[in-house]
């Protein structure tokens, strides 16, 4: 697979979680948020609840499930992420919950999906 069509699958996977996330009542505060250390794919809001939203979209598990790669090195550079989407946009009070979106986008099917809330 191209970087091109890599790039084209990620994009719509996260395009279906953050439909998943907006169905449920969730406010999208930030997509593909960058700083110096890397990327936060989704960042959503509901009451005093910021929800950062890693997602892994694959077009079969034939090398395991989408969640899997998200890694402890992984998980630790998002919570890294996440403090700096925070220094950049301060709130007071709120819960921090850590998903993990694993979307299945198979050839010519219906995407589906699996949100794992409070992975980590």
């Amino acid at each position: 697979m191209t970087s091109d069509a890599r790039r084209r699958l990620g994009a719509s996977g996260e395009d279906f979680a953050a439909a998943w996330y907006l169905e449920r009542g969730y406010d999208l505060l930030d997509r593909n948020w960058r700083c110096n250390d890397g990327e936060l794919d989704l960042v959503l809001g509901a009451r005093r609840l910021v929800v950062f939203c890693e997602v892994k979209t694959r077009r079969s598990a034939a090398f395991g499930a989408p969640f899997e790669a998200v890694t402890f090195t992984k998980q630790r550079k998002l919570r890294t992420l996440a403090m700096r989407w925070l220094d950049a946009h301060p709130r007071r009070g709120i819960n921090l919950r850590f998903d993990v979106a694993s979307v299945y986008a198979p050839r010519g099917e219906q995407p589906t999906i699996e949100v794992i809330e409070a992975a980590f």
